[in-house]
């Protein structure tokens, strides 16, 4: 089952987290915007999935029904790596759900998987520099994250779905159908990110018709625990200009 949390009031924007991701880690970004907007954390249980659902198209379809049932009218997307991607495709299969989207180190054009190959027996500290890859500062990282990624993967299930979840993103590379996004996007990248390189942020500008690019600096592959403080500041002025959009008609 999902876990979903809502905070404050406004226009509703929502936050899907990467293949290891948790509510959790947004949670300095929402205490700066849930005063201005309403914050719906979605948390899948992405490790977990049964095999019809575990894919990057059986994960959208998961978050396009939780959208179109829970929601109400069509929200801002905010997508941390495997969550971009997903983020991406409502976008491209159900835009009447998105009504803009923030791509924060979005998986769907070039991405470096971290897990795409687990050994079946790890050490740690393995894992633990593998967990480093994703900060620019070590000093970011959190021991909890990678005694929940050591738990998960160290289950046959767990490395198993890992695996499966990794290849269905190489496999829907999304270079040609980035023109057919309608939504305006806000482009949210670490400049350090080394898992889904500046070169991705590029083309995902070029791309996207309605798209702005904004780089946060000594920033890795989660800008949201980073920088929260800048993600804050970025993500409140894109909801800003889309509600003055709307107002101007």
């Amino acid at each position: 089952m999902a876990d979903v949390v809502q905070i404050g009031d406004g226009i509703p924007v929502v936050f899907l987290h990467g293949l290891v991701g948790l509510n959790e880690h947004w949670d300095q970004v929402v205490e700066r915007v849930s005063d201005k907007v309403r914050c719906i954390l979605f948390e899948l249980p992405l490790l977990e999935l049964p095999d019809p659902h575990c894919s990057i198209h059986g994960a959208t379809d998961l978050t396009a029904r939780f959208l179109a049932e829970r929601i109400g009218e069509p929200a801002v997307l905010v997508g941390n790596s495997f969550g971009g991607h997903v983020a991406l495709r409502i976008a491209l299969d159900h835009p009447q759900l998105c009504r803009g989207l923030v791509l924060a180190g979005s998986a769907g054009l070039a991405e470096r998987p971290i897990f795409v190959n687990v050994r079946r027996r790890f050490t740690r500290a393995w894992l633990r520099g593998k967990v480093a890859e994703l900060f620019h500062d070590e000093a970011n990282l959190r021991e909890s994250d990678v005694d929940r990624a050591a738990e998960a993967l160290s289950e046959r299930h767990g490395a198993r779905a890992m695996v499966k979840l990794a290849r269905s993103v190489r496999r829907d590379h999304l270079g040609r159908e980035l023109g057919r996004i309608n939504a305006p996007t806000l482009v949210l990248w670490g400049r350090e990110d080394v898992i889904t390189p500046p070169e991705a942020a590029h083309e995902f500008h070029r791309g996207i018709a309605d798209t702005r690019l904004r780089w946060i600096e000594r920033c890795g592959h989660a800008p949201m625990i980073e920088n929260p403080s800048e993600f804050a500041s970025a993500l409140t002025e894109f909801t800003d200009e889309l509600v003055a959009r709307d107002a101007a008609g």
